[in-house]
């Protein structure tokens, strides 16, 4: 479980094991997919809210949320290179 506050519980999957030479020095993403959620945004109940009033522009919330969030946000995106530079704390 992650933010016990927004209860997000989350499953996860091994999909292969490899036994690697040498031991890795840092953190790797090999893949993934969508967007993290935006910090205490409520949970999966209140981020799927948030995506509704992102998506309607004639949402009452839609103004307020977009300010809120700061930036424009894919749900659909994923970055493999921002979040091993993110993972490692790296400048690109």
């Amino acid at each position: 479980m992650y933010d016990f506050g927004d209860n997000w519980r989350h499953k996860v999957k091994v999909e292969k094991t490899v036994t690697l030479g040498a031991p890795l020095s840092l953190a790797l993403c090999l893949a993934g997919e969508n967007a993290c959620p935006p910090e205490d945004v409520g949970g999966a109940p209140g981020y799927e809210d948030f995506l509704q009033a992102l998506a309607d522009p004639a949402h009452p919330e839609h103004d307020e949320l977009k300010q809120w969030i700061g930036r424009p946000f894919d749900p659909a995106a994923f970055d493999v290179a921002e979040i091993n530079q993110w993972l490692n704390h790296t400048e690109s």
